[in-house]
């Protein structure tokens, strides 16, 4: 993987820049749906293209509990198993296993925990999230980490980034090891983790450059805290990671975050929302947020949104999809996770034309207003 920056932002730190994976070029910033099943849930891969998806990332914990990453590599790997030609980047699974409480312990070798299916009992460690990843045939994988809850002490906190840190060292040698053997070995992405304790964040980004990773995330934000405070600690680490490495903050799903995280030089973005969302009315449009089962939709014979050219908005009117969510019609989810997926990419592409043109600014700041303003009116329920 390569990575290089193609323009910059005149008064922020917002750049544009393109990732050269063996799968295809991904150009930044990015926002990747989430197909943690090795699908994006309603959407086939050619819907995926035609709505401008460039990369989509999958989840490891998933993976290995079914179908297994034997049966995949079998395959020929997730993009001939699911029928994807681009880039894909595979979560490690850490914030599925950590989110079972009740079903895990955690220890220095790694993390043991119960199947949310069956029950069964697995042992995670960095080096064997590693294989499996690798097994799966991704683009970019991500080193083993302990996403940190929210609220936790300073104690926990700092104990967990210790943790983090040790496992992304032995990702490392893992990654290494693995990558020796093959002829187009994925690119290790390291997680900064800390809670919202700026001098834990800081310490854990200093230590995972020294790693000399390909590329870096920011883990365990938008788990409860506010925008402020998760606003700080990216300003407070985007700075500190590498110019000439991509930066990746997960789990980062409304369009004012993204946007004003492109203004803080993050590249790439994943969240479940456009397609959760979707699966139940609320939809993201250039004129802000559409609750399309409201009663208020039910005579609108307009386009979803004027400015998009998904095949929902070409097709068909708000009144139409308020019809097929009423009747409980599979078209609903589907045509609504497509608008939404769409919006999201155009999103990002106009933020770097945007950058391109040197006016990402000007476009950032009519965007946000307009987006604020629309959503008074449209998030009324009716």
């Amino acid at each position: 993987m390569e990575f290089r920056t193609v323009a910059r932002g005149a008064d922020s730190r917002a750049r544009a820049g393109i990732i050269e994976t063996t799968h295809g070029p991904i150009e930044t910033p990015v926002f990747m749906p989430v197909g943690t099943q090795a699908t994006v849930k309603t959407l086939s891969p050619e819907e995926l293209e035609a709505a401008g998806v460039q990369v989509v990332v999958a989840n490891s914990y998933h993976l290995y509990l079914r179908p297994g990453p034997a049966l995949i590599e079998k395959a020929g790997g997730l993009h001939r198993f699911m029928g994807w030609p681009r880039p894909i980047l595979t979560d490690s699974g850490g914030f599925q296993v950590f989110s079972l409480s009740d079903l895990r312990s955690i220890d220095d070798e790694g993390v043991t925990f119960r199947s949310h299916l069956d029950g069964s009992k697995h042992l995670f460690t960095p080096e064997s999230v590693v294989e499996i990843q690798v097994r799966l045939g991704a683009d970019i994988i991500m080193a083993f980490d302990e996403c940190v809850p929210y609220p936790a002490s300073y104690e926990y906190a700092r104990r967990s980034t210790e943790l983090t840190l040790d496992w992304a060292q032995r990702c490392r040698a893992e990654w290494e090891k693995a990558s020796a053997a093959l002829e187009n070995p994925p690119a290790l992405f390291g997680i900064v983790q800390g809670s919202t304790y700026a001098d834990l964040r800081r310490q854990c980004a200093e230590r995972l450059v020294e790693l000399e990773l390909p590329g870096y995330a920011i883990g365990g934000l938008y788990v409860g805290e506010s925008k402020s405070q998760s606003a700080e600690v990216i300003d407070e680490v985007a700075g500190m990671l590498p110019d000439d490495k991509p930066r990746y903050v997960m789990g980062t799903g409304l369009p004012e975050d993204l946007i004003d995280n492109v203004a803080r030089g993050i590249d790439m973005f994943d969240c479940v929302l456009p397609t959760r969302n979707g699966r139940t009315g609320t939809l993201f449009t250039s004129r802000g947020k559409v609750v399309v089962k409201n009663a208020i939709y039910a005579e609108d014979f307009s386009p979803l949104d004027p400015e998009c050219d998904c095949y929902a908005c070409r097709h068909f009117t708000r009144a139409y999809l308020r019809h097929l969510f009423s009747a409980g019609e599979i078209l609903a989810p589907r045509m609504a996770s497509l608008h939404n997926v769409t919006f999201f990419t155009a999103l990002m592409r106009k933020a770097r034309q945007a950058i391109v043109e040197g006016r990402f600014v000007e476009w950032s700041r009519q965007a946000m207003t307009r987006w604020s303003s629309q959503n008074e009116l449209t998030e009324v329920e009716h």
